[in-house]
């Protein structure tokens, strides 16, 4: 049971009769460095979370007290750069201003055990399975390096090459996946962050651009575990008994940037980029299996916030070449989404496209001459795409096939259906101005990754398990989407 729910009403009075009863030195500070915490507080309304969190509490036994100080206090701890709770709450025990700004008196500020209690009760696995995960015995190669490295810049294949068709076709006809233990988290974060976003006019819920990434988190735990065996004792050295692993959800991941095998989680984010107020806001965060393919996190992550957020209209989905794939096409095609997927180049031409064009290898028809064809829009009168003369449309300064090809001022022409091939004829064709200006809205996904693992430490956090980083992940977010609200407003008020 959820007793005495702080109100956002009741926390800004709260605030404001405090300040009465501070001395000139805590006055200062409040106005100086704390007065960017103040604001994002203040504007942070945590009343639609009591909602979602009260189902989750027994209406019998003791009753919880302080859970909206409890989040009010963590999306501060990030605020102040600190990375442990410990090291927070002596920090708040310490200096009454911060214990005032969370919303309780320096003498009721929550113990630890509520903030993990706290932690534990938004992350929907039996309690149970959550504990004795980490009492649990693993076999000693549980977590064993691959050997085989495909190279700097270059990615893992897709163990499962049908997964994506399998998990596509799920997202289609199931309601969610299975293991859904973030449902919770993803709905708090969505009532807390996205939802008061929209209100500010901060994202277009008429149809938004999406983009989705994945980015490598290393774990601080070890990949080799603890022994629990007394084989050292007995003067054996190398064992191969169950270990205790600190963190038996972590996995090896293959990193392409640093050609590189690491011990952690992926995180995939979809964004969000407004051009107007040069923002980027995060709308689901996800940690995943590092060993999992990026073109089954894609999918995952899309049916979650499609199923989440039902008043969010997706217009756009910017992917980048690791979910070229048909499955991926199909599901964007079958919710009315405009893919832009970069293309993955060790595929070779479709067996769709007729023999007679020449196409190039996105699928731009190309002229007897070896130019690329000019895009002239959509017919959709007969569901084809117009292709026209690179010389005619001043592409190019002169053909040496001009004669032999059309005596027609207008140029030949060559057209192509969407249907021959969904990832080589999207509905905005590659190449062209419209595909170009909205596929730059992918490196948001960098952007919002780095905020939340550098500007927000979760890198440095030395924290183990995927329910850690996902909770402390969206906790990140929210801090970002207050950021936003505060540049909003001081935009506002400015001009």
């Amino acid at each position: 049971m959820i007793k005495n729910w702080q109100s956002h009403q009741e926390y800004k009075h709260f605030l404001h009769e405090a300040k009465v009863h501070f001395d000139n030195s805590q006055r200062v500070r409040l106005a100086g460095e704390f007065a960017a915490a103040r604001e994002k507080l203040r504007l942070l309304n945590l009343d639609p979370v009591m909602e979602l969190l009260e189902p989750y509490y027994s209406p019998n036994g003791r009753p919880a007290i302080n859970q909206p100080q409890i989040l009010r206090s963590l999306v501060l701890m990030l605020d102040q750069s600190f990375t442990g709770i410990t090291a927070w709450l002596e920090k708040l025990s310490s200096d009454s201003l911060l214990a005032f700004l969370i919303g309780c008196t320096p003498d009721s500020l929550p113990p630890l055990g509520s903030y993990y209690d706290f932690i534990d009760r938004l992350w929907l696995q039996e309690k149970q399975f959550q504990k004795s995960a980490m009492k649990d015995l693993f076999p000693a190669d549980k977590n064993r390096k691959p050997a085989v490295k495909p190279g700097k810049g270059k990615k893992l294949p897709n163990r499962h090459p049908e997964i994506t068709k399998i998990m596509a076709d799920a997202a289609v006809s199931r309601d969610e996946f299975p293991f859904y233990y973030e449902k919770l988290l993803h709905q708090v974060f969505r009532a807390a962050a996205v939802i008061p976003s929209l209100q500010r006019g901060l994202i277009n819920k008429d149809g938004i651009t999406l983009s989705g990434d994945g980015t490598c988190v290393h774990t601080h735990a070890s990949p080799y575990g603890h022994k629990a065996c007394g084989c050292s004792d007995n003067g054996v050295k190398y064992c191969n008994c169950p270990r205790h692993y600190s963190d038996p959800d972590a996995h090896w991941g293959w990193d392409s940037d640093l050609g590189s095998y690491y011990f952690g989680y992926t995180l995939y984010m979809l964004s969000y980029h407004d051009g107007q107020l040069g923002i980027d806001l995060p709308m689901h965060i996800r940690f995943l299996d590092a060993r999992r393919h990026d073109s089954v996190s894609g999918i995952v992550t899309l049916k979650e916030f499609h199923g989440i957020n039902p008043g969010i209209s997706i217009q756009n989905l910017c992917f980048d070449s690791a979910n070229d794939n048909y499955p991926t096409y199909n599901l964007c095609k079958t919710w009315k989404i405009r893919p832009f997927i970069d293309l993955n180049s060790n595929r070779g031409r479709p067996k769709s496209v007729p023999d007679e064009i020449t196409i190039d290898k996105d699928g731009t028809p190309v002229c007897q001459a070896g130019y690329r064809m000019v895009y002239w829009g959509y017919c959709s009168g007969r569901s084809r795409c117009k292709w026209r003369c690179p010389l005619a449309c001043n592409k190019v300064d002169a053909c040496p096939r001009r004669d032999q090809c059309s005596k027609s001022p207008y140029g030949r022409c060559i057209y192509t259906k969407p249907d021959w091939d969904a990832r080589l004829y999207p509905p905005v064709a590659r190449g062209t101005r419209e595909y170009i200006k909205i596929y730059k809205n992918r490196t948001s996904c960098e952007r919002v990754n780095n905020r939340i693992l550098n500007d927000y430490h979760l890198h440095a956090m030395g924290i183990h398990r995927r329910k850690r980083y996902t909770f402390f992940a969206v906790i990140a977010g929210i801090n970002i989407h207050a950021d936003a609200w505060m540049k909003k407003q001081n935009k506002s008020s400015t001009s």
